[in-house]
């Protein structure tokens, strides 16, 4: 039975990608991907974790969908591998969920045939197969009957013509190379099968931190007076920059775009930097005993103080990067900034729990990761394009059409309503048809499995 829903899964994985675009298909892919991890593993459908990361998965299909476009596909690609690895082992890592999941993804039917931690019931079973003798048995006699056919064909031309009249032609070897790739990828995800030395030695890392055996009350005391004065004179600095941060942002409210973009590109500089230091010091600083001396109160209070001031600094350069949306519109540059902003505060928080909550290196990394994966995925859900276009229209002072044209095709609707309602010169007006045209003209090509959310549109716009 497991064999029959592999093989009808491994047809329709051939009839949703042979030869065609993405679109609805990975929408379909994701849904038939998740009734066989279930139907094959029903201990998941009990674990809330994994039903979360199920929902992320097909959410991600969906928004495919509806904006197709690489940002969306990736995110869809590292959801798969995410819960593929979550049902290996749903206690890891998220960073070893991707591990698993790529493993089980290439190679999970070798290791559940040729790993001798595979079960004593299915060791038995795959004992019980001759492969040797299989292959023997269909490959003799294949390249004997070959041989004698060859011969035979000089022999009589009567057999000869009879055996040019065989037409093979409606036997498509790409598509049995998609079907066996559909097959081999859903034998391989039906059961997923863990790393197990990483798997093993992420279980058995705790987040928290612990006394070593060598607490030495003299040597931390140095320690504390060494981190003490640096962080001190880290803070005087930070301060100082922040003062003049403040004072540019409050002075400067109308620049060229020149200055704006050295500025803001100068403080995102400023920030990598400040935010790399400030945690390597904090990690390096708070790496053991010093987190258990009793005299550190100065100290942490001192770190804290630094992740406040450069929360700060986030939020300074968030400021001066929506002052340059707002003169000279939104791009995926401005956007990136954002998004590294965010991740900063998430690294800033972090830092904080890790020092308070006497957590080690491991918990810092573990929640970063996911935080990252998080993060990501929202932003997949957008589409950017179409948000682009009509905040620029809407809100900038200065908009670069050329640029707006450049994006992909998922604001071509948008453009060309633009267009229609006359608010466009001559010449955008034309860009905006031919854009318009050649998108309309794909989409009416694309056969069921590539429609997406754009077909449905533009058939009532058509009607």
């Amino acid at each position: 039975m497991k064999k029959i829903s592999l093989g009808i899964g491994a047809l329709f994985f051939s009839s949703l990608f042979y030869d065609k675009s993405i679109g609805l298909n990975l929408l379909l892919f994701s849904l038939l991907t998740l009734v066989i991890i279930f139907v094959n593993n029903k201990n998941s459908l009990y674990d809330r974790k994994t039903i979360a990361y199920s929902i992320i998965y097909i959410t991600t299909g969906i928004a495919v969908f509806f904006h197709n476009s690489m940002l969306t596909i990736i995110a869809n690609m590292a959801s798969f591998f995410t819960l593929i690895g979550l049902v290996t082992e749903n206690k890891s890592s998220i960073y070893i969920n991707w591990l698993n999941g790529l493993y089980s993804t290439v190679a999970g039917l070798f290791h559940r045939k040729f790993s001798v931690d595979t079960k004593n019931v299915a060791e038995k079973s795959y004992r019980n197969i001759d492969y040797v003798h299989l292959t023997k048995i269909i490959g003799i006699p294949s390249i004997v009957v070959i041989l004698f056919v060859t011969l035979y064909r000089k022999g009589n031309p009567m057999f000869n013509a009879l055996i040019e009249k065989i037409d093979l032609g409606f036997i498509n070897i790409h598509w049995l190379l998609m079907t066996g790739l559909g097959y081999y990828l859903f034998s391989n995800i039906h059961q997923p099968v863990p790393v197990q030395p990483t798997t093993k030695i992420d279980l058995e890392t705790g987040n928290t931190l612990f006394k070593s055996n060598t607490f030495s009350e003299t040597e931390l005391k140095k320690e504390n007076q060494l981190g003490t004065v640096l962080i001190g004179v880290l803070n005087i600095l930070i301060i100082t920059y922040l003062i003049t941060e403040i004072t540019f942002i409050s002075t400067n409210l109308d620049l060229r775009a020149s200055i704006f973009s050295e500025q803001v590109h100068n403080s995102i500089n400023a920030l990598i930097t400040s935010i790399l230091i400030a945690i390597v010091i904090l990690l390096f600083v708070f790496r053991g005993d010093l987190n258990f001396y009793r005299g550190n109160t100065t100290l942490k209070r001192l770190a804290f103080l630094w992740i406040i001031l450069n929360t700060l600094l986030v939020i300074s350069i968030a400021i001066k990067n929506g002052q340059y949306v707002y003169y000279y519109g939104l791009t995926y540059k401005r956007i990136g900034v954002i998004i590294y902003l965010i991740l900063s505060l998430v690294g800033l928080i972090t830092t904080w729990l890790k020092i308070n909550q006497l957590k080690n290196i491991w918990f810092l990394l573990r929640l970063n990761v996911k935080a990252a994966f998080v993060v990501f995925v929202v932003c997949s859900m957008v589409n950017w394009d179409y948000q682009i276009t009509k905040l620029n229209f809407n809100y900038a002072q200065s908009i670069d059409f050329q640029y707006l044209i450049n994006l992909s095709d998922n604001n071509t609707l948008l453009l060309k309503k633009l267009a229609d309602t006359g608010t466009l010169n001559e010449k955008s007006t034309a860009m905006v048809e031919r854009k318009y045209k050649s998108y309309i003209n794909r989409l009416n090509n694309h056969s069921w499995q590539e429609l997406k959310y754009d077909n449905l549109i533009i058939k009532n716009i058509l009607k």
